[in-house]
């Protein structure tokens, strides 16, 4: 399971957003995306830095947990 704090997601659409972007990466992920306490949790067999590096190109800002 790879975690990922993402202090500038603020709202649902954000959380779509994000969604969106791992999904891009690996269509069969499992993300569990929780707003309130603005963390993404991602189980995948892919490696953490190519999710790292969509949740970025979709305008946020990850960091590892």
């Amino acid at each position: 399971m790879l975690t990922f704090n993402v202090q500038d997601m603020t709202c649902n659409h954000c959380a779509s957003a994000i969604t969106r972007a791992v999904k891009d990466v690996d269509a069969n992920a499992r993300v569990e995306v929780q707003v309130a306490e603005k963390r993404v949790n991602i189980d995948s067999s892919v490696a953490a830095a190519e999710f790292e590096e969509a949740i970025k190109d979709a305008g946020y800002t990850p960091v590892a947990a």
